[in-house]
């Protein structure tokens, strides 16, 4: 989409690499970068610069080594930056135009398969700064609870590393709903818009909104155990709940009667497939168990019971790859159970009330 209002730039000011290094290429600044990708959002860099001036006197070599990631960062977006603006127009093998509207009608035509080769180079190489920087935050994490951090510093900086996960996880969400034909024109359009932009910035405004409870819905998660004698989940819906805001206790009332949300909830819950979980309902059916253990759940199942680890934020990633990925193979073969998990629903329901919203606003003008 052609436009002749000037780009605004976004500017971020590092710590002054300068006062850690001698060699003068890590004290160079974000300022003469020519990129719009945001390296730290104004919440980031207070946390990085709090952890930076903290560690200056404490562990002088940590950081050094972190003050150095964050630089690799900055130079990784002086590359990307050269690559053409996905929110301008474009005229590639000198014919073929490329406007924002053209590639927001390109994403919501594309049908099956992997888009990968499909994609901008630009959404590629940024989603590669995404992982270079949640890895740089967990570094920045673990340096903090070596150093013995107050608590409250290291509950910031995880509920930091675990908002750039969801950033990750966002792109994924956003490419699921834009292939669901059942969501509206309008609001598909809204989703192709917001990846558009997600891939110009690597900041998206509705998962920073959201962020706060996906954190909070997967950390209760992992404080539920599950009650898995009837396999129905209640109890731990409700002790779920309870913890949440309004936003997702809005979403549960609305949404929980859709049989897709109700099952992708039961797979959250458990963390179990829906195929394992209707496998358990048949055997603790036939053999009339009243209540079974954890370790009895996966002895019936043919599996090691998976041993808890301390808090990584990784591992909440991965499992919503598998659920991920079971959804989708369900939706390629037509199969039943949950085409999409529950962080799809959930994102659905906020963007379908937050264009709800928009039009009563207008319309009570």
């Amino acid at each position: 989409m052609e436009t002749s209002e000037k780009k605004e730039e976004i500017v971020f000011t590092p710590v002054a690499l300068d006062e850690f290094f001698e060699d003068e290429q890590y004290a160079q600044k974000i300022d003469e970068y020519n990129t719009n990708i945001i390296i730290l959002t104004p919440k980031e860099r207070k946390l990085v610069n709090m952890v930076f001036e903290r560690l200056r006197t404490t562990a002088p070599e940590a950081l050094e080594n972190l003050a150095a990631r964050i630089s690799d960062l900055e130079r990784l977006t002086a590359t990307i930056a050269r690559f053409p603006s996905l929110m301008q127009r474009q005229v590639i093998a000198g014919q073929e135009v490329r406007t924002q509207e053209s590639l927001i009608h390109a994403l919501l035509d594309f049908r099956n398969g992997d888009r990968m080769l499909h994609l901008p180079t630009k959404a590629i190489l940024g989603k590669g700064f995404l992982v270079a920087k949640f890895h740089t935050f967990v570094a920045i994490s673990k340096t903090a609870r070596n150093q013995h951090f107050p608590r409250v510093e290291l509950e910031q900086l995880r509920s930091a590393t675990l908002a750039i996960m969801f950033t990750i996880m966002a792109e994924d969400v956003y490419l699921s709903l834009l292939e669901d034909t059942s969501i509206s024109l309008d609001i598909r359009e809204q989703i192709a818009t917001s990846l558009i932009i997600l891939w110009e910035h690597r900041s998206d405004q509705t998962v920073a909104d959201i962020a706060p409870v996906l954190e909070a819905v997967w950390l209760a998660r992992d404080k539920i155990v599950p009650a898995f004698g009837t396999m129905v989940g209640t109890s731990e819906l409700l002790r779920l709940t309870i913890e949440l805001d309004e936003q997702w206790t809005s979403f549960i009332k609305n949404r929980l009667e859709d049989p897709d949300v109700s099952k992708a909830l039961e797979e959250f819950l458990f963390g179990l497939s829906f195929e394992q979980i209707n496998l358990l309902k048949e055997k603790i059916k036939e053999q009339k168990y009243l209540s079974i253990s954890r370790d009895d759940v996966y002895a019936l199942l043919g599996e090691h019971t998976p041993v808890d680890i301390e808090f990584d934020p990784r591992n909440f990633y991965l499992r919503y790859t598998i659920r991920r990925d079971n959804a989708r193979a369900r939706t390629r073969m037509n199969k039943e159970g949950p085409h999409k998990t529950l962080e799809d629903h959930f994102v659905k329901f906020i963007l379908e009330q937050n264009k709800e919203k928009q039009h009563n606003d207008a319309y009570a003008r």
